[in-house]
């Protein structure tokens, strides 16, 4: 499709406006443009079509299936949306007065109550602004124990290798080194590779559980127990909460701070770009080192971004949780992983999941021996599930799995949903063997086929340049 600035008619307007009933004011030449500002000049009719494309390529939970792998890709109801719209709430300011505040702050304080239930911590911040930032600010806390007890020899984050990107970059980002474990062949943490990391250099752990390829840790209390033993703290990545809030909490397994996505878990539209929340949670003996808002009481504090965060999201958060109550949460948790479990035992037969056991909120399956026999690889069927309407799933994550596909069907989703995914994914895998020339070659439906991968990530073009 055209480009905004391709459809401009020189002259043509969208609006008229009324004529100007007062003096006219002349701007001070020091402060007028120096050239001509170049806008797109269109009709009405012109935006609204141009905004009404845009919209259909645009490619939502909203339109359908989106397995997208570790990323909780659900519906959010709308009641949560008419809440976060409320005059009450997007019309305020942030400095305004205390008297003006006191339903955002009930809001914050009775979210953060709720959150610290779930999780099983006892403080709560809502200033990070995403997932990452909010393992950014849990680590920072773990930091800021060490350094107030003089134990700055403390120098390593361990981090699982099955953990998210972020894990690494964000102990780094830290100032800790990474020490990566690998996983033992049931995809769970190595026990003697954990023991064999832990010292007295240990800082603490970053781990997620239920881990990346959809596996709760049986060993989840002797990996904590160990790197308390060895004096280290451990981090809990809330990036899968969603297989368990409500069921089972991050606390009573032993971690002593968390960060919880909001925009995944808690009824935030997740992607394009935001908006999220990387909500921290923390014990009792870390709540000091927290972050405080302006909105809240204890200014001064460090900050990791300004006021409450993204408030709006905490609303929505709120909303949600009010709406489920008690029996929802854990219901919602309960589906999620129902779910999951029948969509892998209807594409298994074909495609193999990589480890074939239960699993909890998401799966992976290991496309490896598929690919030798047909030649298809994961990225192949990947961009095939687009021309049958489906958002692909997460490809080649984790790492530990070689031509991985991770699909995470979410509880939103109904049995209809999953039967005709299902039969999408076993229909591939014949295609595969009987005429696989076309998976090579796809999308084939969509305004933009296959990129050169490579070139896109090396010399991606961002921005339009006028002549």
């Amino acid at each position: 499709m055209k480009l905004i600035f391709e459809r401009s008619v020189p002259g043509r307007r969208s609006a008229i406006l009324p004529s100007c009933d007062v003096e006219a004011a002349p701007l001070d030449e020091a402060f007028a443009r120096q050239r001509e500002l170049r806008l797109p000049e269109l009709s009405e009719t012109d935006v609204s079509r141009h905004y009404t494309e845009l919209s259909k390529q645009v490619y939502g939970v909203n339109c359908g299936f989106y397995p997208l792998g570790s990323c909780t890709m659900k519906y959010n109801p709308r009641i949560d949306e008419e809440a976060a719209s409320l005059p009450g709430f997007t019309g305020i300011h942030p400095l305004a007065p205390e008297a003006d505040t006191k339903g955002c702050r009930a809001v914050l304080d009775e979210a953060a109550r709720y959150l610290c239930e779930i999780s099983g911590m006892d403080a709560m911040t809502f200033q990070p602004a995403a997932g990452a930032h909010g393992e950014f600010t849990g680590v920072l806390l773990i930091k800021q124990y060490h350094d107030a007890r003089g134990e700055r020899q403390r120098t390593k984050i361990i981090v699982p290798d099955s953990a998210h990107g972020t894990n690494p970059a964000t102990a780094a980002m830290c100032g800790y080194e990474v020490v990566n474990i690998a996983s033992s062949a049931d995809g769970c943490v190595d026990l003697d590779a954990l023991r064999a990391a832990l010292g007295p250099d240990t800082a603490g752990l970053m781990l997620t559980n239920p881990n990346t390829v959809g596996i709760f840790d049986k060993n989840i209390l002797e990996i904590t127990r160990l790197v308390h033993e060895a004096g280290g703290l451990c981090y809990y990545d809330g990036a899968n909460l969603n297989a368990v809030m409500g069921v089972v909490r991050p606390g009573d397994m032993g971690f002593d701070c968390i960060h919880m996505n909001l925009h995944k878990t808690f009824a935030t539209p997740h992607g394009g770009g935001g908006p999220g929340a990387g909500a921290v949670g923390c014990k009792d003996f870390l709540k000091d080192f927290l972050p405080r808002s302006a909105l809240m009481e204890g200014e001064g504090r460090l900050q990791v971004r300004a006021f409450a965060g993204n408030f709006l999201v905490v609303v929505r958060a709120l909303a949600y949780l009010k709406t489920l109550g008690r029996e929802g949460v854990p219901e919602a948790a309960k589906n999620a992983v129902l779910n999951a479990n029948y969509l892998m035992q209807q594409i298994k037969g074909s495609f193999e999941p990589a480890f074939d056991r239960v699993c909890m909120h998401e799966f992976v399956l290991d496309l490896s021996r598929f690919k030798k026999e047909t030649g298809v690889s994961a990225l192949d069927v990947a961009k095939s599930l687009i021309d049958r309407g489906m958002h692909p799933p997460t490809m080649y994550f984790p790492l530990i799995v070689h031509e991985a596909l991770m699909l995470e069907p979410t509880e939103t989703e109904s049995k209809q949903t999953l039967d005709e995914a299902a039969a999408v994914f076993r229909d591939l895998y014949r295609q595969a063997y009987d005429d696989p020339e076309p998976m090579h070659t796809a999308p084939h439906g969509t305004p933009i086929g296959r990129p050169d991968e490579v070139k896109a990530s090396r010399t991606p073009v961002l921005r339009w340049r006028q002549d």
